[in-house]
């Protein structure tokens, strides 16, 4: 038995749709797509995937704004897109919503657990603005502590999405360059350091503070090793795309026994910058 589970910030589903996503949902593997950045209201995002996809979606209260989604085939009937839990506990002002989507699937591995896909669209932030930042903090940490609630059960997690934080040198081209830049600095990869933990109780993290380690799996950089990229995300400015100078902030974050059943991982980069139909690339992984 095989799940194949995809993540991808459309960058607007309406233009996504118009520039050829509709090829790649009919080429991927997937059974599950989660998608960020959809920016287009719940009624239309059935036409815009397409037949075959069965699509649930959460608006932001920003018009224009964020947006997420979980589409999935027709005929996958473990998934209850009916009942979906939306946004993050507390969190209500507008700019933390359109940002988290939760979907369970019974059994979907064979092993008797629930499996629970999360779609995330984590605030960029800019450190020219700082009420960003504490906008972008402040869901993270409330995010910990429902990734921590989900998995108390004993079920499988997977946070998918695009976390607008490229976690060390391996993820992101230019990172010396960036080093004060929002996605790269040391308190927001202190977060991720905190999530892959596993020396410990605690966790010493780039932001120069101790945390418990949560033991989450980067499934994509246990599959592929270290190294830099594969990155999911290019800026639009200049060559980047076609230098591949690009950031790694799209990820499939899992439990360790989901982890351990991933048997491979890709990022379906368009073969050529006039190809593109968002400037994410998709992460696809399979898990057995």
């Amino acid at each position: 038995m095989t799940f194949t589970l995809a993540t991808v910030n459309v960058n607007g589903l309406r233009a996504a749709a118009r520039k050829g996503m509709g090829d790649w949902l009919a080429e991927t593997p997937a059974d599950v797509v989660t998608l960020q950045e959809v920016r287009a209201p719940e009624e239309l995002l059935a036409d815009l995937v397409g037949e075959g996809w069965r699509i649930v979606g959460l608006p932001s209260e920003l018009k224009g704004r964020a947006g997420v989604a979980i589409a999935a085939r027709t005929e996958l009937d473990s998934i209850d897109l009916d009942g979906v839990r939306a946004g993050l506990p507390g969190l209500t002002e507008p700019t933390h919503t359109g940002r988290w989507l939760e979907a369970d699937l019974a059994d979907p591995l064979g092993d008797g657990r629930t499996l629970t896909v999360i779609s995330c669209y984590m605030h960029s932030g800019n450190t020219e603005k700082p009420q960003t930042m504490t906008d972008k903090y402040a869901f993270l940490d409330v995010m910990m502590q429902r990734l921590a609630d989900l998995r108390s059960d004993g079920r499988h997690v997977v946070l998918t999405g695009d976390l607008n934080i490229a976690h060390t040198e391996w993820d992101i081209k230019n990172w010396k360059g960036n080093l004060k830049s929002a996605g790269f600095l040391p308190e927001e990869r202190a977060y991720l350091d905190r999530l892959v933990g596993t020396d410990g109780p605690t966790v010493r993290a780039e932001g120069g503070g101790t945390g418990d380690g949560a033991e989450w799996v980067d499934v994509q950089r246990r599959v592929v090793g270290e190294g830099p990229g594969p990155y999911t995300w290019w800026s639009q400015r200049g060559k980047a795309f076609d230098n591949d100078s690009g950031w790694r902030i799209d990820y499939q974050l899992a439990d360790p026994d989901l982890a351990a059943r991933a048997t491979s991982a890709q990022v379906d980069r368009a073969p050529s910058y006039d190809t593109r139909w968002s400037d994410h690339a998709p992460l696809v992984i399979s898990f057995s």
